[in-house]
Parts: C-alpha cells; sequence; structure tokens
C-alpha cells in the first residue's frame, strides 16, 4: 500500500484534491448570480433558487448509487465518467434556451456529481495505508471548500464581466482542464477487489443505521444545520444586490470568502473537542450559527459580513462534529453510515429554500432569518437530546474515534 510522503501519496492525493475542486466548483457555480437569474428569467427568488437546491437534491439520492456500484465495478472509472458528465452539463448550461432547461441540465449534474464524493475515500482506503490515509483525507477536505469557494467567485466575477452564460462557459472548460490532469495523476486501483452487489444487504445495513437513535438524530442536527447556512447565502445575494447596498455579481461571489473562518475552523475542531461531549460541540456550533445570523440583522454591510464569517465557524463545527459522530457510532457498516449522513446532508440543502421560501415572501430578510432561528432551535434541541443519550449511554457504539475529516463539503 502507498505509504505517507511518497511521491505516489502525493499524486494520489493531488489529484483527489483536484477532482474535489472540479466537483465544488461546478455545484456552486450558480449561487452568487440567483439575482442575475431572477432578472434575466423573471423567476421568483424561491424558484431561481432551484439551481442550487435542485442539484442538492439529485446529488443526494445519487450517493447510495455509486458506493455501492464502485464496490463491484471499480473506483477510478466511476469518477472520471461522473467528472466527464459534470463538466460537459455546465458547458450546455451556457446555451440553455429557458430556465426549465437550465433546471433540467442542473437536476442531471447533480446525479453525476455525486460520484466522486462517494468513491473517492473508498479509492484513499483502498491505496493507502492508513496513516497515510488520515493525512490525505485532510488534504483532500481542504480541495472540497476551495472548490466551494472557487466555483462562487469565478461565476461571480466572471457574470459580472460578461454575464451569466460565460460563468457556465468557463467552469466547464476549468473543468475539462482539471479533468485532464486528474486522469494524467491519478493511478489505476492495484488493491481494488471486487465485491458482488446485494442490494438486501444494503437495505439491512442502512434499516440499521435508521433504528440506531445516535446515528440517525446527528444526521437530522447535520440536514438542518446545512439546511439553513447554505440558504442563508442564497436568500443574503437579494438582500445586498438591492438598494441600498447595490453589489454586483462580482462582490457577491466574494462575499463567499467569509467560508474561510469555517474552513480554519473545521480544521482545528478536533483538537477543540477532543475528551469534550460532541454534542455539545454541535449545540455551541449551532449557537454560534444562530449569533451570526442575528447579526446579519444590523444594517450595515460590515456587520452582515461579520455574521457571515460567525456562521461559518458555528456550521463547520456543528457540521464536523456531526459527521465525525456518526463515524465514530456506527457499529458496522461505516461507509453505509457515511452515505446516510451526507444524504441527510445535502438533502436538507435541497429543502431550505422551499422552507425560507414563504419567510422570504412575508417579511424579506428579517423573514428568512426567523424562519433560520426557528430551524437552528430545532436542531439544537436534537443536539440535546443526543447528549442526554450519550449521557445515559444508549445505544452508543463502541467502535473507537477516528480523527478522520469526512467527506461533506460546501
Amino acid at each position: 500500500m502507498i505509504a505517507a510522503h511518497t511521491p505516489a501519496f502525493w499524486r494520489v492525493t493531488l489529484a483527489l484534491s483536484l477532482g474535489s475542486v472540479l466537483t465544488f466548483t461546478n455545484l456552486y457555480t450558480p449561487q452568487p448570480l440567483l439575482p442575475l437569474f431572477s432578472q434575466a428569467w423573471g423567476v421568483t427568488p424561491v424558484h431561481a433558487s432551484l439551481l442550487v437546491s435542485l442539484t442538492t437534491l439529485t446529488l443526494s439520492l445519487s450517493l447510495l448509487l455509486y458506493g455501492p456500484l464502485s464496490d463491484a465495478i471499480g473506483r477510478r472509472g466511476i469518477m472520471l465518467v461522473t467528472m466527464g458528465v459534470t463538466a460537459l452539463c455546465s458547458l450546455a448550461m451556457a446555451f440553455a434556451p429557458d430556465f426549465p432547461t437550465l433546471l433540467a441540465l442542473r437536476a442531471i449534474q447533480g446525479l453525476f456529481i455525486g460520484g466522486l464524493l462517494a468513491v473517492a475515500m473508498a479509492y484513499l482506503g483502498d491505496e493507502l495505508e492508513r496513516d497515510a490515509m488520515i493525512l490525505a483525507v485532510g488534504i483532500y477536505i481542504s480541495g472540497n471548500s476551495l472548490g466551494g469557494i472557487a466555483g462562487r467567485l469565478i461565476s461571480g466575477t466572471t457574470a459580472s464581466a460578461w454575464g451569466w452564460e460565460a460563468s457556465f462557459l468557463v467552469t466547464g472548460c476549468l473543468s475539462l482542464v482539471i479533468l485532464a490532469v486528474f486522469a494524467w495523476m491519478l493511478p489505476p486501483s492495484r488493491r481494488f477487489t471486487p465485491k458482488p452487489l446485494h442490494p438486501a444487504g444494503l437495505a439491512r445495513d442502512l434499516g440499521g443505521h435508521l433504528r440506531n437513535p445516535v446515528i440517525l438524530l446527528a444526521c437530522l442536527v447535520g440536514g438542518l444545520n446545512f439546511l439553513v447556512f447554505i440558504n442563508l447565502y442564497s436568500y443574503i445575494t437579494y438582500l445586498l444586490s438591492a438598494p441600498p447596498y447595490h453589489l454586483s455579481s462580482f462582490w457577491l461571489g466574494l462575499l463567499f470568502l467569509t467560508y474561510l473562518s469555517g474552513t480554519l475552523t473545521a480544521g482545528i475542531s478536533g483538537r477543540l473537542v477532543r475528551g469534550r461531549s460532541q454534542p455539545l460541540a454541535m449545540a455551541a456550533g449551532l449557537l454560534i450559527l444562530m449569533a451570526g445570523t442575528l447579526l446579519t440583522l444590523v444594517p450595515r454591510l460590515e456587520a452582515i459580513i461579520a455574521g457571515m464569517i460567525i456562521n461559518a465557524i458555528g456550521f463547520f463545527l456543528t457540521h464536523s462534529q456531526a459527521a465525525g459522530w456518526v463515524n465514530r457510532n456506527a457499529r458496522q457498516a461505516r461507509a453505509s453510515a457515511t452515505s446516510l449522513y451526507l444524504m441527510s446532508y445535502y438533502g436538507g440543502a435541497s429543502i431550505g429554500s422551499f422552507y425560507l421560501g414563504p419567510f422570504w415572501g412575508w417579511a424579506g430578510w428579517h423573514g428568512v432569518v426567523l424562519g433560520a432561528i426557528l430551524m437552528l432551535g430545532l436542531a439544537l434541541g436534537v443536539a440535546l437530546r443526543l447528549r442526554a443519550l450519550e449521557r445515559s449511554g444508549v445505544e452508543l457504539g463502541l467502535a473507537e474515534a477516528i480523527a478522520e475529516p469526512q467527506a461533506g463539503g460546501c
């Protein structure tokens, strides 16, 4: 197996990190452009936000497919094909004749974006030694965050100069270049052993996780956490593009640099929480996210930006601990437990625009903040219930905690 810090290690790690950048760049390209789509197509904020939420929905549904499929037919081929289709979908979006076509392409793209997310960790597990894998996963997760930021920056900057169509064109062309480098760098699997598909076994594993309250509640926390966080960014683009702020798509893209505070938090959260209660850490993250959201009510741009920076800290603290908790407490079939968490995570994002839409229509940004606080209050209650289960020892798995970052990203 591949050891840490060897040339083969860096080749694999950098290839998968580039693949992660491609994946999240494509996933979040439309988000800073939502006000432009409303103007171009005459659609409401709720309908425009479907360009993000519909993609995360089909992405979440695809996650249960690619893992078992890769166990049967291999990892590398699935990643190459799905990344290629992802890039081609972005190129096709640049020429979409109407909004329904654009939505359909985004839904299709979501089905293929899930390919790398579901398979990359399994590839690393096959090919790398354990210590090397822990190091590689940390670098790979950084690619998740960088890709999410890059997608928004590239699209916002490009659309400001040449229109939204150019954003998809640039993203698609860049993705094809990254795909070529990925295919050249990533070596064929050498330690992969095919396994037959057993749908009944997969269903049995999933059912076991759904009956385990400490896993199910953590998945719920992760989904509610992402439901609020990602959709706050969608609706705040409408707030900041309107008077008195009048921010262009370029500046709206720069707003997503506030994610960097969360990226740093995710990197050090394991050390901060070590030896302490993970459910209490989730609750603390949710309270921080509430505080940042309330700060955005101050009608000054600097206060809104500060609020979004605080939001990212709270979100990533909760997300990293919820995902780690699921991994720690899965008695068996950890891969399917992680897939269930990611389904909840991206599924939450997909319904957030529908949940917050009526609040926006009722009272604008103040309504969105109210809706967010109500949902975060529910998530806080779930986290505290998880803490009660932790103290009572109900159904806690005996697996040793493994300090590995999880594959989710934004």
